[in-house]
């Protein structure tokens, strides 16, 4: 069993990644692998809504979303991490998830993440991050991901690397939310086992409100 954590900062080992790697490592001492997956700092373009990733299975952007869909296929569980900017995920955060999810859904691989694990951390200096995690949670429910939460919201403050580690409390959150995400995964792996089947899939059925 295999968890990606997405590592949705600019910076490549700044506080976001300070919070994942606390989760990676606690992840390999519940025997489940990780990788940080760093989005780096090229432009990620925005969704153009044009849906013809419906037609030929893949975003017609020209960026790294075509080839993050491929990688994320091989991974059991997803965290995603964004640092706050103006009380909400990084722009690039957002250009990148709203592509991925939507690419996955309209070219017919939502496997990619259908009821697989996901779960949102957010790295802040002071606030705004619990509008980011709402925001990133959506991505989790719109997809039917089961969402893997910690014993209070998945956060980490500080400016800095080093800071992020003085908050005690938001890194202690870190471990809980990584056993949380082991236990997890561990309950469905015995459960395929044990011959439970997944969730019924229905035809999806869309409501129009202007009558």
């Amino acid at each position: 069993m295999k968890v990606l954590l997405f590592n949705g900062s600019p910076h490549k080992q700044g506080c976001t990644y300070t919070a994942l790697e606390e989760i990676a490592k606690t992840l390999k001492e519940e025997g489940i692998e990780s990788e940080i997956y760093q989005i780096g700092i090229e432009p990620i373009g925005a969704c153009r809504a044009c849906y013809a990733c419906s037609k030929i299975g893949k975003c017609v952007i020209n960026d790294r979303v075509n080839d993050f869909l491929e990688y994320a296929k091989n991974f059991d569980g997803f965290i995603f991490g964004s640092p706050v900017h103006y009380a909400s995920a990084c722009g690039g955060v957002c250009a990148f998830l709203d592509r991925a999810f939507f690419t996955a859904f309209a070219s017919g691989r939502g496997e990619i993440f259908l009821h697989k694990p996901g779960a949102a951390i957010a790295s802040a200096r002071r606030a705004g991050t619990t509008a980011t995690l709402d925001q990133l949670n959506k991505y989790f429910t719109i997809t039917q991901m089961p969402i893997i939460s910690g014993r209070y919201w998945n956060m980490v403050h500080g400016a800095t690397s080093d800071e992020v580690k003085k908050d005690l409390e938001g890194m202690q959150n870190m471990r809980i939310l990584a056993r949380n995400m082991a236990w997890h995964l561990k309950c469905k792996e015995a459960g395929k086992n044990a011959g439970i089947p997944m969730p019924k899939t229905e035809e999806t059925v869309y409501t129009n409100f202007i009558r």
